[in-house]
């Protein structure tokens, strides 16, 4: 009977004590996040109590399993798999602890700063760190758990004394790998992209969804999402719309017949700029910019708070002024002219 009372007793003290612990830790941490609203550290936290609940009850379990009196002869087999447990949960934990802590800063410094831009460039850095922590801590609790084997042991000592040679055909192997693992860097530290950027790159318009060490997504206007090596940014021009702020100048081109009334156009251009929403109010213009023998090219230029506003004012204006020349000036639009025998000879 009581080999049977023992192992329950460690077991299912274990459970009990662990859960207990890990329960009453989320109940101070929900204390703090209704005590201390003004950082959301506390309630990220809560997120690690599974792992820290297994950390607890395999440390409990490894200190009492002696007094179970199971597995003597396989004591060995035994500390090895709670070996393993502990690194694999502690690890779970500390990445749970790292994405609290860097989630907490960034939407600190969001909340502190009044530049959108540095908000950015704050989250695109953390948000890097934090993979390179989860690559680092990773490959160690890996590491730590292929080293429990003896034979892992072995294999690495026969590594080591080859670690030069190793060392040479990695670096060849790995070149392209940590080129874009040096360029995340170099773009996470050098504001050269940010995350929520607007970006423009092989013709492509989209949004910076998502910077990691090696790949850059982009979201794009049609619900695409393009996936770009880090490095394409280090090596070639793009351009970031975004960057130095989110006002921005656009352009509408209309093809014309020379009859146009330009005085007349460039009238109802500001008075459909000047009545739009999406207009930021700092410049506007109306110019005649190029000439063929049948046609002439007007620019109307104009600026917006954004890309989107900027996107939509184009479109309005172009749509709005065409519709104006059509019902007003239709012999302001582009024709094929005809002329007959008697007014060549004139």
């Amino acid at each position: 009977m009581e080999n049977v009372l023992r192992p329950v007793i460690v077991f299912g003290g274990a459970i009990v004590l662990s859960y207990v612990l890990a329960w009453a830790l989320d109940r101070l941490l929900v204390r703090l996040d209704a005590r201390h609203p003004e950082t959301p550290m506390w309630g990220l936290l809560r997120s690690g109590r599974v792992p820290f609940n297994a950390v607890l009850f395999v440390a409990l379990v490894s200190g009492f399993f002696d007094s179970t009196h199971l597995a003597k002869d396989h004591r060995e087999g035994v500390d090895l798999w709670l070996t393993i447990i502990t690194i694999a949960a502690s690890a779970w934990l500390i990445l749970r602890i790292v994405a609290a802590i860097t989630e907490t800063i960034a939407t600190r410094y969001a909340g502190a700063t009044h530049d959108p831009a540095r908000g950015r460039r704050v989250r695109t850095q953390l948000t890097l760190i934090r993979r390179l922590i989860t690559a680092v801590v990773t490959v160690i609790a890996v590491a730590a758990v292929l080293l429990q084997f003896p034979g892992m042991k072995t294999f690495g000592t026969s590594m080591l004394a080859s670690a030069g040679v190793l060392g040479i055909v990695a670096g060849i192997a790995a070149q392209s790998t940590l080129g874009n693992l040096f360029a995340g860097l170099s773009i996470a530290f050098g504001d050269m992209v940010r995350i929520g950027d607007e970006v423009v790159v092989e013709g492509e318009m989209g949004t910076v969804e998502e910077i990691t060490v090696s790949y850059l997504v982009i979201f794009t206007w049609d619900e695409r999402r393009i996936t770009m090596p880090v490095s394409y940014f280090t090596n070639n021009p793009f351009e970031n719309w975004s960057r130095g702020g989110p006002q921005m100048t656009g352009t509408v081109y209309l093809q014309l017949d020379h009859a146009a009334p330009v005085t007349e156009l460039r009238a109802q251009a500001e008075e459909l700029i000047r009545a739009s929403d999406e207009w930021d109010g700092r410049s506007w213009s109306l110019v005649v910019t190029d000439t063929t023998p049948s046609t002439i090219e007007v620019r109307v230029a104009m600026t917006a708070r954004s890309s989107g506003d900027l996107w939509t004012l184009r479109c309005s204006v172009r749509e709005q002024l065409l519709a104006w020349l059509r019902d007003k000036h239709p012999q302001a639009l582009p024709g094929i002219r005809i002329t007959s025998p008697q007014e060549k000879m004139l």
